[in-house]
């Protein structure tokens, strides 16, 4: 078995699988994550939870708390409010990059449509050039194709 910390440890891949793995555990200070094996620092929803459960059950101060798991104020703020939310759901960071097609807007869209109703052997990838040259916008053809085919559902299911 890999020794606890190690890359190969799978309690490290897990938690990095499911984006939990706590970027700093060497600062988490509180004694009973120091103390025990039940506590791990590398475990950020387990650090956060346990920091607002020390502030609303056991009455620590905001900032003594925030101190002693690793975090700023504005992070206790933020781990309370998506607790309160969500539950422990809500300590899971949300995955990074983009949520959608940023580039693609409405018009853009809209446009699109336009274009393919009025030139049947036009294909949605073939509209990469056209939308750069309309709206100064580069998109890869591919995501041309799935903004159409998401647009048309969505019309679709109303």
């Amino acid at each position: 078995m890999a020794p606890r910390g190690s890359p190969a440890d799978p309690k490290v891949t897990a938690l990095r699988e499911s984006r939990c793995l706590n970027p700093h555990p060497g600062q988490v200070t509180d004694p009973a994550f120091l103390a025990t094996d039940f506590f791990d620092a590398r475990d950020a929803v387990q650090v956060k939870y346990e920091m607002v459960r020390r502030v609303s059950v056991d009455g620590e101060p905001v900032t003594a708390a925030a101190a002693a798991f690793g975090y700023s104020r504005p992070s206790y703020y933020q781990a309370a409010a998506a607790l309160a939310g969500s539950g422990l759901e809500g300590l899971v960071p949300a995955k990074p990059g983009p949520r959608g097609g940023h580039k693609l807007t409405g018009q853009i869209l809209a446009w699109a449509e336009q274009q393919l109703a009025a030139d049947p052997a036009l294909k949605p990838a073939g509209l990469a050039g056209p939308i750069a040259g309309e709206f100064g916008v580069r998109v890869h053809p591919r995501s041309i194709e799935r903004a159409l085919a998401r647009r048309r559902e969505h019309s679709q299911s109303r």
